[in-house]
């Protein structure tokens, strides 16, 4: 099973930079979206995913182009679930799950806290509470893929600048210590399960050029069940995909 994990950043965007085409060349058996900023019956091109043998379920946010998650599959799910029963987080589209024979897929886009105190403080309280769900979530199905923006870089090897980052949200103590105690609760981070090396991130300011500088933030990631870890076959970060300030995620498992 091939996943992808992608903040799209805006899907229509990303559309209007063959982003379909790219998306059929990389086979992926599962795509996890976040931040879609868009509803389906705003787009144009669905017949087109349809055609390529997708899938698509949809979880959009009540306000208007703004946050919302998707997930579209060539494998069928036995079930969908959308969100996480929790209003706050639900109305803004932020956990889509789908179940499939062997594991459970999410797409989930965390808050981010850059704009202010009251957006860090929904930030600490959603980290918490998405804690708590998907410890519930383990005990009836242990096997989970958690895809998504987590709006948090995990140690100092995952940002270019740990030291001048020190104060941002994003790289906060506080974070960091959720990101760390949320893997070692029973999760594998799949990237790192592969790959120990630094200099790869999968966010980048569109200022002072950081892109190509390569002055990023790895905060797109895919946790799977430490019950998964002997099925991980392959995992990278796809950096020459640019239809967005981030990049796709992509992990590989063997059943």
């Amino acid at each position: 099973m091939k996943i992808i994990t992608y903040n799209v950043n805006g899907i229509r965007a990303a559309l209007s930079k063959n982003w379909l085409d790219w998306l059929k060349a990389t086979q992926a058996d599962v795509v996890c979206l976040q931040e879609i900023k868009a509803s389906p019956d705003q787009l144009v091109d669905l017949h087109l995913l349809e055609e390529l043998g997708y899938q698509h379920y949809w979880y959009p946010a009540e306000k208007k182009g703004y946050s919302g998650t998707a997930i579209f599959t060539k494998i069928t799910p036995k079930h969908v679930e959308y969100g996480c029963g929790l209003p706050d987080y639900d109305r803004e589209g932020r956990v889509i799950r789908a179940d499939f024979e062997h594991c459970s897929v999410l797409s989930t886009y965390f808050p981010s806290g850059s704009s202010g105190d009251e957006r860090q403080a929904f930030k600490y309280q959603f980290l918490n509470d998405f804690q708590l769900y998907i410890k519930a979530l383990k005990n009836t199905l242990p096997n989970l893929v958690i895809c998504g923006d987590y709006n948090i870089c995990h140690k100092p090897i995952d940002i270019h600048n740990p030291k001048s980052n020190a104060n941002s949200s994003g790289f906060l103590p506080e974070e960091r210590e959720w990101m760390e105690n949320f893997i070692q609760s029973g999760f594998v981070d799949s990237f790192r399960h592969f790959n120990e090396e630094p200099h790869h991130y999968t966010w980048w300011s569109y200022r002072a050029g950081a892109r190509s500088k390569n002055l990023g933030w790895r905060i797109d990631y895919t946790l799977v069940s430490e019950s998964l870890k002997s099925n991980l076959k392959r995992a990278a970060i796809l950096p020459d995909a640019k239809h967005s300030d981030h990049c796709p995620v992509l992990v590989e498992l063997a059943f």
